[in-house]
């Protein structure tokens, strides 16, 4: 049986995905249509992206930076 507890107890937060900045670059996938912007990371070599989080707002972006010390995020459509 499930501890009663275990539904209401706090979640912890997921360690950040691993960024190797030799394969891989910071980049924000950008919608053409919506708008809609995710941040992630573009494989240097195959061009895959691999999405991270999406972005709202200017401080989501701050927040993805600050997270993973990307200083030049790029802009892909």
């Amino acid at each position: 049986m499930m501890g009663f507890f275990s539904l209401f107890a706090p979640k912890r937060k997921a360690s950040a995905p691993a960024y190797d900045p030799a394969t891989e670059e910071a980049a924000l996938r950008c919608s053409i249509c919506t708008g809609e912007q995710t941040a992630g990371f573009r494989n240097k070599t195959t061009g895959h992206f691999r999405e991270v989080m999406l972005i709202r707002t200017p401080d989501d972006l701050e927040q993805f930076k600050r997270e993973y010390g990307a200083e030049d995020v790029k802009k892909i459509f």
